[in-house]
């Protein structure tokens, strides 16, 4: 048996599976380790390449093992996946991880672990993007309630309160439904309240991120976006290009091409959904904004209003910028409005 060269680690909450090769690319560890003896084993070996697929907790094991010494590189699963010879098991896993991670293909694929302040700040936005949920939640759940009862009021979050106040002068109401009414208005103010702190505390982290302040004066991109991007990406030179960055986030076509005929899709939808949403959102607002001849005043995207549905037109906007976030981030520069119009 050769020297151990590499190690694959398939994740769980308390037992962790490892299979590792040796030079000659043979099984030479099959090993299952509990959760706290992980670090003991690994400090006991020498300096070694080892991969996980990428989840939230393993950006934590591979903050650990780099501080032992090792090498750790972070495989996204569906690329793991095609490596699984057949069946379901915590072994397969952690050997499909183990072949993965030498192919030259993966190897390009590869997720650079995350700081501790990179998840601190994901941690914020998903924390946020709840709180947004469960606003809305509630707001429904009122209106449904309402309306149930005959008080109505008209769309948009800032009408809850009206309706709330609707039902407080109803005369008719029973007793037991003004008291449910009470309790959901009270979730309702409570959640507008925290998104309220949440959001603060994320406008304080935008002003003090350089990479943040740079992306949001992309006429599309906001100091949510922005901050998205910022946590999220990390190094943006791993992409070889702007598409590469697009094609990422999934805001490419699928593309169906066989025998020379080229049939281009929808878009993958691939990668992160934040990353994705805030730019389409963004672009969405942007061409409202343009067909009421306000705000961006590119001779490109009046073309392809004129042209292409508000959705694609978005979608294709959302594309661009996505391309001009990624040149932002990699070279340092700052956005130019004059030549963007131009």
């Amino acid at each position: 048996m050769g020297k151990l060269t590499r190690i694959g680690i398939d994740t769980s909450k308390s037992v962790l599976q490892l299979h590792g090769v040796d030079d000659d690319e043979q099984p030479a560890l099959r090993r299952k380790l509990r959760r706290q003896d992980l670090p003991k084993f690994f400090g006991s070996l020498p300096r070694l390449r080892i991969g996980m697929e990428a989840c939230g907790a393993s950006h934590h094991w591979a903050r650990e093992l780099q501080a032992l010494g090792h090498e750790v590189v972070l495989i996204p699963p569906q690329y793991t996946k095609p490596y699984v010879d057949r069946g379901k098991n915590d072994a397969a896993d952690a050997e499909a991880i183990c072949e993965a991670m030498s192919r030259p293909k993966v190897q390009r694929r590869f997720v650079p672990p995350k700081t501790l302040d990179q998840q601190a700040l994901q941690m914020l936005l998903g924390v946020r993007n709840g709180l947004v949920k469960r606003r809305t939640q509630v707001g429904n759940a009122i209106r449904g309630h309402a309306a149930e009862f005959g008080l109505v009021s008209a769309k948009g979050l800032y009408r809850v309160e009206d309706l709330l106040a609707k039902v407080e002068q109803s005369q008719g109401m029973p007793e037991l439904a003004r008291a449910l009414f009470k309790v959901l208005a009270g979730q309702y103010r409570h959640a507008e309240a925290q998104l309220g702190e949440i959001e603060a505390t994320l406008m304080a982290q935008h002003r003090g991120n350089e990479v943040s302040q740079r992306l949001a004066a992309i006429p599309s991109v906001g100091p949510i976006g922005a901050m998205a991007m910022a946590a999220k990406i990390g190094d943006a030179s791993r992409f070889r290009s702007g598409r590469d960055f697009a094609a990422f986030i999934g805001l490419t076509p699928k593309d169906h091409t066989t025998a020379g005929r080229k049939r281009p899709g929808s878009i993958t939808r691939a990668g992160d959904e934040m990353l994705r949403t805030y730019p389409i959102c963004g672009a969405t607002a942007v061409i409202r904004q343009l067909k009421h001849g306000r705000g961006h005043n590119s001779p490109w995207l009046k073309d392809l209003v004129a042209h292409k549905p508000e959705k694609v037109a978005a979608v294709a906007l959302a594309n661009k910028t996505a391309r001009i976030a990624w040149k932002l981030m990699i070279s340092g520069e700052r956005y130019c409005t004059e030549y963007a119009e131009a």
